[in-house]
C-alpha cells in the first residue's frame, strides 16, 4: 500500500528520517511520532455532508451502515447531528468520500 503524506515536503523528510531510523540514529519511539506527524488528516463531517455523500453512492442508511460495519442507528444520528462520527468510522466515510462506496466494499 502507498503512503499518502500532507505534501511532498513531507514525504521528502520522511524518507529521510526512515534512513536515520534505519541507520539508527533515529530510535524506534521517535520514528513512531514522526510517522504520525506525516499522517493524511482525517477531516470532520458535517451531518449535510454526510447525508449528501450517502445520497451520492445511492445508498440507504441501511446499505451504507453496512458498507461502514455500523447499525443504521449512528448513520442516522450522524445525519441529523446528534452524533460525530469518529476513529475508524470516520476514516472509513473518509476513504467513501475520496473513492466512493467500492473502496469500502
Amino acid at each position: 500500500m502507498r503512503k499518502q503524506y500532507r505534501s511532498s515536503l513531507m514525504a521528502s523528510v520522511h524518507e529521510t528520517a526512515e534512513g536515520l531510523h534505519g541507520a539508527g540514529i533515529l530510535d524506534k519511539r521517535t520514528m513512531r511520532e514522526f510517522d504520525g506527524l506525516c499522517l493524511t488528516p482525517v477531516r470532520a463531517l458535517k451531518p449535510n455532508e454526510i447525508r449528501a455523500l450517502r445520497l451520492r453512492e445511492g445508498a440507504s442508511q441501511a446499505v451504507f451502515a453496512r458498507y461502514l460495519n455500523v447499525t443504521t442507528g449512528p448513520v442516522s444520528q450522524w445525519e441529523r447531528g446528534e452524533k460525530r462520527p469518529q476513529g475508524a468510522s470516520l476514516k472509513l466515510l473518509s476513504l467513501v468520500s475520496k473513492n466512493g462506496l467500492q473502496a469500502v466494499a
